[in-house]
């Protein structure tokens, strides 16, 4: 078996003009977390996992200027208070149509369609993904959701895909462990 010594070697990069992302739109379940989630206690409300490498990617972005939005279909506290503590200001929860909340963001936040990457990973993602610049999936997405991809990550939802994509434009626009930024949280 070859090694590598530890070198990646021939990384997918995303095709498209990363430095003219300005904004993240992220979908939870089956981006953030992974596909499946515990069924636990009485109320109702599944738990969700999060992945800590995507948390760090995106705590980072914040600080280094890009805006994330995150529109989900579901319900959840724990996920806000996650990414509102990483910085993230848009969070959308319970989002039946996400495209307009899309479309919503973009108009708040003087947003072209161009300068964001969507990432999601189901048939709900696909108007938003047909919308954006970017639109990214997961390794383990629908297939209709990686038909309609420009990038799919090699990795899995809840599994880094998230940390692979934000790393990505924050190299592009020479903003990855650019600063002393990048040795905290």
């Amino acid at each position: 078996m070859p090694q590598n010594n530890g070198i990646k070697t021939e990384e997918k990069m995303i095709p498209y003009n990363l430095k003219r992302i300005k904004a993240i739109a992220l979908d939870v379940d089956g981006v953030l977390s992974p596909s499946t989630i515990p069924l636990l206690g009485t109320n109702g409300i599944p738990a969700r996992m999060a992945n800590i490498k995507d948390g760090y990617a995106i705590q980072l972005a914040v600080r280094s200027g890009l805006r994330f939005a995150i529109i989900s279909g579901a319900r959840n506290l724990a996920v806000e208070a996650r990414y509102e503590g990483l910085g993230v200001e848009d969070i959308y929860m319970g989002s039946a149509m996400k495209i307009d909340v899309f479309n919503t963001w973009l108009k708040e936040r003087d947003l072209q369609p161009e300068d964001v990457l969507y990432m999601g990973d189901d048939i709900p993602d696909l108007q938003v993904m047909a919308a954006c610049g970017c639109p990214c999936a997961p390794a383990d997405a629908a297939p209709e959701v990686q038909a309609a991809a420009l990038y799919v990550s090699p990795k899995d939802g809840g599994h880094g895909c998230v940390r692979d994509v934000v790393e990505q434009v924050l190299k592009a626009q020479g903003k990855w462990l650019a600063t002393d930024k990048a040795f905290g949280w």
